[in-house]
């Protein structure tokens, strides 16, 4: 019973419901060693009655929480303090006011911001902490719209070298606002990956979610390129050369997108841009953004030039620099100021190629513009964990426990923040990484966005079956992400697909967070329909969406479009899916079965696709969006987003590939070695890749597209 309060005490369940009514408990190893990780000794009686006392005596003491949250409808609640006590603030901007007496309600009237508030104890006790006031809600897209889903890796262009860059964005955006109507461009996370070779191609498993990746660039597009002269000027052209030689393997050749490849090529581009001078302009806009930056840009560059010595894992280098604010790192450091400065350069380039899509985009007319995406977590040797490493639990990976498609459950390899060391910090980790996404974004998705209310922990060396969850205090999350969103004017959507713990998707509508509604799993799980064929069970989009349901799933009827909610974006597919294109021809079906992926025997599957299949396209046809007939792929593809758009969805996305009908998937989930995830290029029904010139001249694109400009807004 004590080890189970000291858990309750610190958000640690010891038991989870994997369906209503099915109880399974946790075993004492896992919360013994969940609440090691948040620094609490549980392993024997003695230390869990210790601990228990240590924490009675901090509540006792404790005259304020670790972060005030206050909000407009939601005053704190400071019922811990003693009678007689007052209360002073120190606003953001610096300015000293005296409160008096407790009164929540005027604490929720002050200026949105983080301040820190004073408390003042008749005993002669002081506290101060933290206090975030954020707005009720985050901000609305400002009209209903359509927009692309992409993978920028598959966007090349003719202008590329070897996978798509920032450059590519910037025309994709300016040609889509104008050309057709979009209002935004949804992206894969452009996180900083842990360097290579080989680098882990995954965008899901970034060394930094704080910093993007310079991959990215176009190097043609930094101002520095047309000051190369003499030699550096032939290496720089013989580089071009090189480039052009590996986008046309991929465009032409049949290649894969090589992200190594083409990061060797761009390094050594940008070492030659390095090395010319800045002028006058230029040097002063890059210190303002150093300054801009402060630490936490300096921590990344040094991880990344410390990594170039030692490796990219930095709980494997010396003693002495496995933290960041060790006396070997100081004494290092001066000899990597080049280094240093080297990356720090870089993140200022990409940084302004970055502010130059979404000012594209914006001038195409976009009413969002870039909707950037955040990963659930980042590597545990990547930049972050050495810069934030108080922040993390060590020994810990995120997942997801066993369910209905995976009795094994799932470990991403990820650690998790800890819930304790944010609140303790104001959750100044989180705001600052929310402040860097949000910087150049009309809009930013959040993967696994039930994350922000509790997170599925696996010890280290155990599998998922023996996880547990712990729990985070969604509404100071929500409410600085609310503050964030607030003040860079930006929409929030959360990718809410999978498990949701009952709650979590009322409380992020209250916020005004947005959901992500996929077309195939919007059924009405509660009211079976008679010879229906078993549907999808939404899943996590990012780790591993099904494209069939187990055997015993309920079948389930096809939700009216009246019926989706309207606070989402819309989708026919996602990178965690087939395109539709594979699904009309069960292509999708024929990979899994040629991979040894099916859940059951190979006709079964087929069998239970293509009734699935028939089902929609008689849907479709009943309210009259199937003109076309059956068997025309195209008029299917073009019926389906026609339903999409009598949905009331605040947004509707068109993945792109389903644009030119690509029949490969991004990501198969549940492969490593086995198919190229993210690294194939956007191709046409025959599997040539198409460049961002022939996307934009495709008839069949444009066809797509008419549905949706002329629908009716």
């Amino acid at each position: 019973m004590g080890r189970a309060r000291l858990a309750r005490l610190h958000g640690i369940a010891t038991s989870y419901e994997p369906a209503p009514g099915r109880s399974v408990q946790i075993t004492d190893d896992t919360v013994v060693a969940v609440l090691a990780a948040l620094g609490v000794d549980a392993s024997t009686p003695h230390a869990v009655r210790t601990a228990l006392a240590a924490s009675a005596e901090a509540t006792d003491a404790a005259l304020l929480p670790r972060t005030v949250v206050a909000r407009p409808t939601r005053p704190p609640d400071l019922t811990g303090l003693p009678e007689g006590s007052v209360l002073g603030v120190e606003t953001e901007d610096g300015a000293a006011q005296e409160l008096g007496a407790p009164d929540p309600a005027a604490l929720a009237r002050l200026p949105l911001g983080i301040h820190v508030l004073h408390a003042h104890s008749p005993d002669g006790r002081t506290a101060r902490a933290p206090l975030i006031v954020a707005p009720d809600r985050v901000p609305a897209p400002p009209r209903r719209s359509h927009g692309f889903l992409v993978q920028l890796y598959s966007l090349l262009s003719r202008q590329s070298w070897g996978m798509g860059d920032l450059g590519d964005l910037a025309d994709l955006a300016a040609w889509s606002g104008r050309a057709l109507g979009t209002g935004f461009v949804q992206l894969n996370p452009l996180h900083a990956a842990v360097p290579g070779p080989p680098t882990d191609p995954s965008p899901y498993r970034p060394s930094s979610r704080r910093f993007p990746d310079p991959v990215h660039l176009r190097i043609e597009h930094i101002p520095e390129y047309a000051h190369l002269t003499g030699a550096a000027r032939l290496r720089a052209d013989g580089l071009a050369t090189r480039a052009a030689a590996l986008r046309a393997g991929v465009l032409e050749g049949g290649a894969l997108i090589d992200r190594d490849a083409v990061w060797a090529l761009k390094r050594e581009a940008l070492e030659l841009l390095w090395k010319v001078p800045l002028g006058p302009g230029r040097r002063a806009e890059y210190c303002d953004f150093l300054a801009e930056q402060g630490q936490a840009l300096e921590d990344h560059a040094t991880w990344c030039a410390i990594a170039e010595l030692h490796g990219p894992d930095w709980r494997g280098w010396p003693a002495g620099l496995r933290d960041p604010r060790a006396a070997g790192v100081a004494r290092l450091r001066p000899q990597l100021l080049d280094r240093i400065d080297f990356h720090c350069r870089l993140a200022w380039f990409t940084d302004q190629q970055l502010a130059g899509a979404q000012r594209a985009a914006r001038e195409a007319g976009m009413g969002i513009g870039l909707v950037h995406d955040l990963a659930v977590g980042v590597h545990p040797s990547g930049a972050d964990t050495w810069a934030q490493q108080d922040a993390f639990a060590a020994g810990m990976s995120i997942g997801a426990p066993p369910d209905a498609f995976n009795a094994r459950g799932q470990d991403w390899g990820l650690p998790p923040w800890r819930p304790d060391a944010l609140a303790a910090a104001g959750y100044a980790p989180y705001r600052e990484l929310l402040r860097q996404l949000l910087r150049h974004a009309g809009a930013l998705r959040i993967d696994h966005v039930m994350g922000l209310f509790r997170l599925w922990w696996v010890p280290e060396g155990r599998p998922p079956t023996e996880g547990t969850y712990v729990r985070y205090d969604g509404e100071a999350m929500l409410s600085v992400l609310a503050l964030e969103a607030h003040r860079a004017g930006a929409a929030v959507i959360g990718e809410d697909l999978g498990t949701v713990e009952p709650g979590v998707r009322g409380a992020l509508a209250e916020r005004g967070v947005l959901g992500t509604s996929v077309l195939w799993f919007e059924r009405d799980y509660g009211e079976p329909a008679p010879e229906a064929a078993a549907a999808p069970t939404p899943t996590s989009a990012s780790s591993s969406a099904p494209t069939s349901a187990p055997e015993s799933a309920a079948p389930a009827r096809i939700l009216a479009p009246d019926e989706w909610r309207s606070a989402c974006l819309a989708t026919v597919t996602t990178h965690d899916l087939p395109p539709t294109a594979a699904r009309l021809t069960g292509e999708d079906v024929a990979l899994r079965e040629r991979l040894g992926l099916l859940a059951g025997p190979p006709e079964r599957e087929r069998s239970r696709a293509r009734y699935e299949l028939v089902e929609w396209m008689r849907e479709l046809a009943r309210r009259g969006l199937l003109p076309e007939g059956a068997g025309d792929e195209e008029g299917a593809v073009r019926a389906v987003h026609r339903f999409l758009l009598r949905t009331p969805a605040r947004m509707i996305g068109v993945w792109l590939p389903d644009a030119v009908g690509d029949r490969r998937p991004q990501n198969l989930p549940g492969t490593w070695d086995e198919y190229p995830n993210w690294r194939v290029p956007i191709s046409g029904p025959d599997g040539r890749p198409h460049t961002l010139e022939e996307l934009a001249a495709s008839p069949r694109l444009h066809a797509l597209m008419r549905e949706l400009s002329d629908g009716q807004y």
